[in-house]
């Protein structure tokens, strides 16, 4: 099927803002561009500013129940981590499947078609396989496809409770026994979803804390033999580097390094606190790094040195991570905003570097490099942002982009193309209402 969109202003390569764009899409694809077009008959007009789909490059999409709950009094991550437990434990796969469509249908009501879910959710109660030993991968991956995004599916080795511990209580449904039983499992689900379009399955190493160094090779290698992305939590917390410097003499980006996990195709979530050996390690690999900074700063974790990172080799991006916010802009400038704190000074980031970091870098880093960008033979991703609301009126075509990453939030986007399919228009989502979704999928869990 041929459509037609019309778009007031568009964000095109290598970063400009152009007026009057006419888009063709064919399918799931883009098959034209045309700057500076008269809108052609019968075409869907785009009021305000069109950008490529955004990429949410680290997801824990069961975490969305914490929101408000989590928030109130005093505490530290790991009294935190307390409360996650809890949601995990009470969650299936039927009750999955419902608070993961409502979850990523909010994301693509804030313009994100690509969602990378860090999973480590995958056993019942006790760590009893399921009888299919996927079911929760599954019901994630039909969550996204519910919702109407493309799903980097980061299937999560877990092996430990902390760096020499057991697992115990729920994290008991994270662990496969070993590496090997994790690869054999995910295989299984790679083999599932081989040739489909739409989903990417990768690896993930939780952690050091999760994943002793002996077994990270094997995790490493399925990335290779399935030419995936690969993810790690990387130096979150103070205490981790403590206890794994105690324990190997190393950080966990060395861990990490001397163990064939970082690389172009690997991305090292949160990296707060580094030392300059693990920038240079980093940056010299070329390895991702995704910072959250509403998670970061949630968590009292810190902030990252994201800049420092960029100028080492790392391309940056940006992810929801905890869900206490689903907004993609709101990460974006909080990179910016929350470096000016720490250093006394402005200007770190342009807007542009900051809305490729959200684009086309992190639809690159899931898999999908023919995303991100609005060009024929691209994912026919198209997110239209108002500029007229009380947030962005004003903006001119010169001040469009800055507009949008330091004033705009997800409620300004009011139209979402993803692969072809419009799946938000006129700011409500396919699915009807997204708020009442996530009310039924959470009632059960918020008792």
């Amino acid at each position: 099927m041929h459509v037609t969109y019309w778009c007031e202003m568009a964000w095109l390569p290598p970063g400009e803002i152009v007026e009057s764009v006419v888009v063709g899409v064919e399918g799931r694809r883009i098959v034209e561009v045309r700057p500076e077009a008269a809108p052609p008959p019968g075409a869907v007009r785009l009021a305000g500013l069109t950008l490529p789909g955004l990429a949410n490059c680290h997801s824990h999409a069961f975490h969305r129940a914490l929101r408000g709950h989590t928030q109130t009094g005093r505490g530290s991550f790991w009294t935190w981590r307390e409360r996650m437990y809890a949601v995990a434990e009470a969650l299936g796969p039927d009750s999955y499947l419902d608070l993961a469509t409502a979850t990523y249908a909010e994301m693509a009501l804030a313009g994100i078609t690509t969602v990378a879910e860090f999973h480590y959710l995958h056993h019942g109660p006790g760590g009893r396989p399921y009888a299919d030993p996927n079911a929760m991968g599954h019901a994630l991956v039909e969550a996204a496809r519910r919702a109407g995004l493309r799903i980097t599916l980061l299937d999560t080795c877990y092996l430990t409770g902390g760096i020499g511990d057991a697992l115990t209580g729920t994290q008991l449904r994270f662990g496969d026994g070993d590496a090997d039983r994790w690869a054999a499992r995910a295989d299984n689900l790679a083999q599932v979803y081989e040739g489909e379009e739409d989903v990417e399955i990768g690896a993930a190493i939780h952690s050091v804390r999760a994943v002793p160094p002996e077994q990270m090779p094997v995790v490493v290698d399925f990335a290779h033999r399935h030419t995936a992305p690969l993810h790690a939590h990387v130096s979150e917390q103070p205490a981790e580097n403590e206890a794994c410097v105690e324990l190997y003499s190393a950080t966990p980006v060395q861990v990490l390094h001397e163990h064939g996990a970082l690389g172009p195709r690997s991305t090292a979530v949160h990296a707060t606190h580094l030392s300059d050996v693990d920038v240079a390690l980093l940056g010299g690999s070329t390895t991702h790094v995704c910072m959250c900074p509403t998670t970061e700063r949630d968590l009292a974790d810190g902030v990252g040195p994201a800049r420092r990172l960029l100028d080492a080799g790392s391309p940056v991006t940006l992810g929801t991570d905890s869900q206490a916010v689903i907004d993609l802009f709101e990460e974006a400038r909080a990179v910016e905003l929350d470096e000016r704190l720490v250093t006394g000074e402005r200007g770190h980031w342009h807007a542009e570097q900051l809305l490729n970091a959200a684009t086309a870098i992190g639809q690159a880093s899931l898999g999908f490099p023919d995303a991100g960008c609005l060009v024929p033979g691209a994912w026919a991703d198209l997110v239209s942002v108002r500029l007229d609301s009380v947030r962005t009126a004003g903006a001119t075509k010169a001040t469009a982009v800055e507009a949008v990453v330091f004033a705009a939030t997800s409620a300004d986007v009011y139209s979402v193309v993803a692969g072809g399919r419009r799946i938000v228009e006129d700011g409500r989502h396919v699915l009807g209402d997204v708020g009442a979704l996530l009310g039924e999928a959470l009632a059960p869990l918020n008792r």
